[in-house]
């Protein structure tokens, strides 16, 4: 069994063959993988809390959000207009081994969002190395923004997409004489892969980071195609929220905004290697 090559072992960048580089993305890998086996673990054993207190949140009427909704209503003389008090649907396991499958996979799932920081942190230390030390200098918060955009987005599917997407879902009804009895994997799959997704989405600005240092997209670029961008994030919008149009603005306006300051990271960019250029 090979072991980790220690870092003051290793070769210069430019000295490293391709096995070498392999190696070293082998043990980046590795550690990832155990940070996210960990929290797994830790999640997995935090059953009660992960599933009663987080996941099945949206699903009760005292959720947070729900409760905000109701002094807003109470606030602007609506009555009890936006309340929520009552998620008109039962879950229920169809598959012998469901409940078992469904609580490794959310497992895996908690443990991957919790381990995310470690994750990019890996990252940053793999491809670290390979720049420039004006490169390095400007480029030291990726962690740190990349994590903070990671769990802002987490947060915000939490907190707004997925109680109204629970809400509206789950109490739809075609007829009175429909009951809906929502199966656990499908209620557990909506819910997550939201939170997920939204958590993705918000990494934009990341994004957009990163195809402005490779020239792919410039700021004038992006300030060229805002209206393209806005009937975009409409489209997107539209697929990761129920379908009313009150959920959709609710999306809409961060995702516009995140595009904006995707913008001023892109100017910041270039504005960079401009310096950086003028310092060789």
């Amino acid at each position: 069994m090979s072991k980790e090559i220690p870092a003051e072992e290793l070769p210069e960048e430019g000295d490293m063959s391709f096995l070498e580089h392999l190696e070293v993305l082998r043990w980046h890998l590795v550690r990832s993988v155990a940070s996210i086996f960990v929290f797994a673990t830790a999640a997995f054993i935090a059953k009660s809390f992960i599933f009663d207190t987080v996941l099945l949140g949206p699903k009760s009427g005292d959720f947070w959000t729900y409760r905000m909704l109701c002094k807003l209503s109470d606030k602007f003389g609506l009555s009890d207009l936006l309340c929520i008090t009552d998620i008109p649907f039962e879950l229920i396991n169809i598959s012998m081994a469901g409940q078992f499958t469904t609580h490794i996979v959310v497992s895996i799932i908690a443990g991957f969002v919790v381990a995310f920081p470690y994750i990019i942190f890996e990252v940053w230390r793999f491809i670290k190395p390979g720049l420039h030390k004006t490169e390095r200098k400007y480029a030291n918060g990726m962690v740190f923004y990349t994590s903070f955009l990671f769990i802002t987005g987490v947060l915000f599917g939490y907190y707004i997409i997925a109680p109204l997407s629970v809400n509206f879902l789950g109490g739809y009804h075609v007829s009175d004489l429909v009951t809906n009895q929502i199966d656990l994997n499908s209620y557990f799959s909506t819910v997550s892969t939201l939170v997920l997704a939204t958590g993705l989405v918000f990494e934009l600005p990341m994004f957009m980071y990163f195809l402005t240092k490779i020239g792919v997209v410039t700021p004038q670029s992006l300030r060229q195609y805002r209206r393209h961008a806005v009937v975009g994030i409409l489209v997107m919008a539209a697929i990761i929220t129920p379908p009313d149009v009150s959920s959709q603005v609710l999306v809409f306006f961060p995702l516009m905004l995140l595009y904006e300051v995707s913008i001023g990271v892109s100017a910041l960019v270039l504005r960079n290697q401009e310096k950086a250029n003028a310092d060789i």
